[in-house]
């Protein structure tokens, strides 16, 4: 019962029409009380040849005024209990993807898409049974069963009553014993479905390199692994649930024997009647549903406890992100950053150090180094990926850690390494992060990222689909769509994180240009050099510290990384238009 304490809030929220359905089903179970009794005075009265058409008739009609009431309240506390639980069910959606939306990225780092995909699914469909079919399982059987109980002692028997009732307290035991093997078994099924979960969604994402190098039969290997590691455990799960419904059916014919044995002694005896038996082993029989449904009952609990406690344990994990301590406006100015140290969470590596540079408003930089250098991790510092590295970043003076996230993220039009779209039209995919943007503004931005004209020549143009993740577009138009939908909002600050690697030369030309006039500060991080040669200044990031900076003609005629790689670059450059032509 633990699963109903911790949902106390929502009782709380909904007890009006959690009150109403109980309501509902006590008036039910009275309603049920009607029939048997009515067939055990027939059995009397025809045992005792004093049937009269005209009570006969109005036995009959209340047996069918009783169905009809329980046809209305039936539907009743449907209503009601199943209707409160969907609101259930969209709470804790609700909460779930609020959480997803404020996490920082190293709660993606330790959950993967399939396990969250699993919490926000399953889990909470079997949190809502709780709050349906459960609280319906838990009223009926105690509600339904006590009047049974009760009305077999008053209608018929109490020393029968109690005599029948004798294996009752062996199911008590038996839900004790199987409860926590139940819950320990169904937390395991779910771990399981949310790694098949993990594993399928790999694929599917994976798809187009698993069939380039051939390893679909390696890969279905794997997958048909997981698949059976779900199968076990579900399994092993439904064999502890399944024993509880043969036990309740055992424990229910002990009480019919019981009930056939002693009751026909008492009728012989002259002590009860034979319409009375009847009743009782009618009134026996109304008590099978709630036999079974304390068997259900255990199952959905046990169910939705180990759900409950795994989406808790999603939503009990805070965000690293250090929490603002002003919320006066942002003063945009010069961006100053000093960074002393910093290393992933859970990882002792030493990513970035002694990074200490800045950005004046207006101004345009470039980060470059070697792959590995830490062009990137000081990016995703600057848009506040991570706020737990030693030394200061500050906007304006401010330190950015102490800015409330969602308004200093307004001042950046941040472009990912690793391109994203929404499967969803190109329009609404630029207008993501600007959504009151006007045509003219769209087209305005898809224009200044070298785009238009390709989208012009599409059927749809701006209505046309990208699919998923932009798999109908090339990869030198999905990084130009997210370049385009970066400079549709119009941010104060632009940090791009090598947003031409996939363009050719004459495209990337185009952009410079564009981003050459652009009052935008800007920070730019790439490995082609020839893309930095418009910036005002370069910062050189060798083993995650800045080993040379300068404007790029200093650092052309300077010993170092720059240097050599910008010759290499420039050999290889002309190697290549020779080669064309």
């Amino acid at each position: 019962m633990t699963i109903l304490k911790q949902l106390r809030w929502f009782f709380r929220q909904q007890w009006r029409q959690y009150l109403g359905g109980v309501i509902a089903l006590i008036l039910v179970a009275i309603c049920n009380v009607i029939p048997a009794r009515i067939i055990g005075n027939v059995v009397d009265a025809i045992s005792d040849h004093r049937v009269v058409a005209t009570w006969l008739i109005l036995q009959v009609g209340i047996m069918l005024v009783a169905a009809l009431l329980q046809y209305l309240l039936r539907f009743a506390w449907q209503k009601l209990l199943y209707g409160s639980s969907y609101v259930l069910e969209r709470q804790l959606r609700s909460r779930l993807f609020h959480h997803f939306m404020v996490m920082d990225p190293s709660f993606y780092q330790r959950w993967r898409t399939g396990d969250l995909m699993a919490h926000a699914t399953n889990d909470v469909e079997a949190v809502r049974e709780v709050a349906s079919y459960g609280i319906l399982t838990l009223a009926d059987s105690i509600i339904t069963g006590g009047s049974m109980i009760i009305a077999m002692g008053v209608f018929v028997s109490w020393p029968l009553t109690v005599v029948t009732l004798l294996p009752m307290p062996l199911l008590i035991i038996l839900s004790n014993r199987l409860g926590n093997k139940i819950h320990w078994a169904y937390g395991h099924a779910q771990q399981a479905f949310g790694q098949l979960n993990n594993k399928t969604q790999e694929s599917i994402s994976g798809i187009k390199v698993i069939q380039a190098l051939g390893a679909e039969q390696a890969d279905l290997a794997d997958y048909h692994h997981y698949v059976q590691r779900a199968l076990h455990t579900n399994q092993r799960a439904y064999f502890w649930d399944s024993l509880f419904s043969p036990a309740t059916t055992l424990i229910m014919g002990l009480s019919y024997v019981i009930a056939i044995a002693v009751g026909g002694w008492l009728v012989g005896h002259h002590q009860l009647t034979v319409g009375q038996l009847v009743t009782m082993i009618t009134y026996l029989g109304e008590l099978v549903w709630p036999l079974f449904a304390i068997g259900s009952l255990f199952n959905i609990l046990e169910r939705g406890r180990a759900s409950y406690d795994r989406i808790n344990e999603l939503l009990q994990e805070r965000p690293a992100w250090q929490p603002a301590k002003q919320a006066a406006p942002i003063y945009f100015g010069p961006v100053q950053v000093d960074i002393k140290q910093f290393t992933y969470p859970g990882d002792s590596r030493l990513i970035l150090h002694d990074v200490d540079f800045a950005i004046k408003p207006g101004e345009k930089i470039g980060v470059i180094g070697p792959t590995g250098s830490g062009k990137s991790t000081l990016l995703r510092l600057l848009v506040r990926d991570f706020d737990n590295y030693q030394g200061r970043i500050s906007l304006g003076g401010q330190d950015i850690r102490d800015l409330p996230l969602a308004t200093y993220r307004q001042q950046i039009g941040y472009v990912p390494q690793t391109d994203f779209l929404f499967s969803t039209t190109i329009a609404r995919n630029l207008r993501f992060g600007h959504p009151a943007a006007s045509v003219q503004q769209v087209e305005t931005a898809t224009r200044e990222a070298a785009m238009a004209e390709e989208i012009a020549a599409m059927p749809d143009q701006y209505q046309t689909q990208v699919g998923e993740e932009g798999t109908s577009l090339s990869g030198g138009q999905k990084q130009r769509l997210t370049l385009s939908r970066a400079l549709l909002k119009d941010a104060r600050l632009l940090v791009l994180d090598d947003p031409l690697s996939a363009v050719d030369a004459e495209t990337a030309t185009q952009i410079e240009k564009y981003l050459d006039r652009t009052n935008q500060s800007l920070i730019m991080a790439t490995s082609r050099l020839s893309t930095v040669q418009h910036l005002n200044w370069l910062i050189v990031l060798q083993g995650g510290t800045i080993t040379a900076q300068g404007t790029p003609d200093q650092l052309a005629h300077r010993p170092g990384w720059y240097r050599t790689t910008l010759s290499e670059q420039e050999r290889r450059a002309k190697l290549e238009a020779g080669l064309n032509e």
